[in-house]
């Protein structure tokens, strides 16, 4: 991946926390599978249960990859959301959107830690908060990641294999049907 494309997908997740932290929700998981350098798209998390649930969707996120035949892929996910909801420990630093690139030879971990800034918020609606972004952490090749990424990451590069004419576009339907926000670039859109 160049540095531009990886520039502008750091830049749109942070773009998201932002705006979604003002709205008092941290973003769910995202998934970004690219072929040949190009954006397939962005496959959010399903709602899941905590838990087992949660734990296999986000290793789901991997479906569209497969299905695309990603050569490389970048998952997002925010530390103290993913630990709560997957029901594991809380591993610093927290809060911290967590950035993985990877491809089928390895991967590196991106870590951009933030503090929050409480925004006015009325009384019925969950409590907004602006992101102060600290100083990213160095990349880390090969960086551990938590299981259920690990899983998203090592499954995105395994063909699925569907008896179907269009894998991929099966795959698209069955997500969303499922519950996952699936948006494709116009270059791979059903």
């Amino acid at each position: 991946m160049d540095t531009q494309t990886w520039d502008a997908l750091a830049a749109s997740m942070k773009n998201a926390y932002t705006a979604g932290l003002g709205e008092g929700a941290v973003p769910r998981p995202v998934i970004m599978p690219l072929v040949r350098g190009e954006l397939v798209g962005l496959i959010w998390l399903r709602p899941v249960d905590t838990g087992k649930d949660a734990l296999t969707g986000i290793a789901q996120l991997s479906n569209i990859a497969a299905a695309a035949g990603a050569d490389e892929v970048v998952l997002a996910w925010e530390t103290q959301d993913v630990a709560t909801v997957c029901e594991l420990p809380v591993t610093d630093p927290a809060p911290c959107l967590n950035m993985v690139h990877a491809t089928k030879d390895g991967h590196t971990l991106h870590r951009f830690p933030y503090t929050e800034r409480a925004l006015a918020h009325s009384p019925e609606g969950p409590a907004a908060v602006e992101p102060q972004w600290l100083p990213a952490a160095e990349p880390q090749p090969g960086g551990k990641l938590i299981p259920p990424v690990r899983a998203a990451v090592d499954y995105s590069f395994i063909p699925l294999e569907i008896d179907h004419p269009s894998p991929f576009g099966v795959t698209v339907v069955l997500m969303e049907e499922d519950g996952y926000s699936v948006r494709l670039t116009e270059a791979f859109a059903l």
